[in-house]
């Protein structure tokens, strides 16, 4: 089941991804594209991510994998293998008809289901097909094809578990991620939520992968059962949040009456509201000063017929707006402690992704030690974890994680 009301409730079940073979198949001429900045070092990473999730399990979060979530569907359903691989080769962009069988025939021998999982995660390249010498020698496509050539790209950024869908109540938005290289990575949510024991029939969409406007996880808050926040940012477009509106407002299971719409910077550094701005505590909030000179609310409630909405920009400060909502006294805490060197910094390095396990209760990365102590000195329990590989995919403890269950 799925049940997430706010952002700072006890979490109680959360998904992630540790990070796997696809980081070593990234190569400087890759990075641009697959939206990296460096390549990290796997064994590193992997031991950060680790201590990550120890943090997590000694808190008393349940923490599954995605990984192992699509072995079980597999698993449980072997009828469904022939229709994933045929989906995950179209939408790699696999065209060619001999490659297609081919890298079908790779992919459908290998028993294994969870190997399998991952195998389409890490990549898949030309070199590791069984060619016979006469087929490659009659095949002008083989003979202008590099061995190193990826026929299937890898998926770095995995291991942001919180952007290929978002948790809503008791349903998800299952999201149209905004580039091509991302796109891939709701086909295991789809398959988890269609087929998955735990899931299937039991969880509401309210946007699916196949709708035509791009949105992602990272920019999608749930202040409270009532109130749900989104960015309009370089990965979420307004479009998409007026769609997600109405599917929202007309179903007779979402609660959310109010969508506050915040229109950030469209850049890298402020790819996500929650690289921005995440929630702390009942009434706490962190957030980047960079985007005070140009954030805009927007409130989106019911319309006067099914499928219309009413949107009215708000005035006023941050803090106003979101005391209205939330009915509470609302303190912001800057990254950086506003220093402008500092908090820049620091925000680069994901200082305001917090991931909130309880109230006034986060997890950190450690590099952010300004923000950090800030943190301390207003009360919040802090938690940090080592963070000198994964901050180089740009996404920091909320990025990696995405909540199933989280305590009313």
């Amino acid at each position: 089941m799925i049940h997430v009301t706010s952002e700072i409730k006890s979490l109680k079940k959360v998904l992630v991804h540790r990070p796997g073979k696809e980081l070593l198949n990234l190569t400087p001429d890759t990075l641009e594209r697959l939206l990296f900045d460096d390549i990290p070092f796997l064994e590193d990473a992997q031991k950060e991510h680790d201590e990550f999730v120890q943090i997590l399990r000694d808190n008393g979060v349940e923490v599954v994998y995605l990984e192992d979530l699509m072995a079980e569907v597999l698993d449980e359903n072997p009828e469904v293998k022939s229709g994933f691989l045929r989906q995950f080769i179209y939408e790699a962009g696999v065209r060619t008809p001999m490659y297609k069988d081919m890298l079908f025939d790779y992919l459908y021998a290998i028993e294994d289901n969870k190997k399998l999982v991952l195998k389409t995660m890490e990549g898949i390249k030309v070199s590791e097909l069984s060619r016979k010498k006469k087929d490659i020698e009659n095949s002008l496509v083989d003979l202008v094809s590099e061995e190193g050539k990826f026929l299937a790209e890898p998926m770095p950024n995995l291991y942001f578990t919180r952007d290929p869908f978002a948790s809503v109540g008791n349903g998800v938005i299952l999201n149209k991620m905004y580039s091509v290289t991302r796109s891939r990575e709701t086909i295991y949510a789809e398959y988890i939520f269609n087929y998955h024991k735990d899931y299937q029939d039991k969880v509401e969409k309210y946007y699916d992968r196949e709708f035509a406007f791009n949105i992602e996880g990272g920019d999608v808050l749930n202040l409270n059962e009532k109130t749900l926040a989104i960015g309009i940012s370089q990965r979420t477009s307004a479009e998409a949040i007026d769609l997600v509106a109405k599917n929202m407002f007309k179903s007779e299971n979402c609660k959310i009456e109010t969508i506050l719409a915040f229109m950030i910077p469209e850049c890298r550094a402020f790819m996500h509201l929650d690289t921005v701005f995440t929630q702390i505590d009942f009434d706490k909030f962190t957030y980047h000063p960079g985007i005070m000179d140009t954030l805009e609310v927007f409130e989106i409630t019911r319309g006067d017929k099914v499928n219309e909405v009413k949107v009215k920009k708000k005035k006023g400060s941050l803090e106003k707006i979101l005391e209205e909502y939330l009915g509470l006294d609302i303190e912001l805490i800057a990254c950086g402690g506003g220093d402008k060197i500092a908090s820049e910094r620091e925000q680069w390095n994901d200082g305001t992704n917090t991931l909130c396990i309880a109230p006034g209760v986060v997890v950190v990365y450690n590099r952010n030690n300004v923000t950090n102590e800030i943190l301390r000195e207003h009360g919040i329990k802090v938690f940090e974890m080592n963070s000198s590989e994964l901050s180089r995919g740009r996404g920091g403890p909320r990025c990696m994680s995405m909540p199933l269950i989280r305590e009313d």
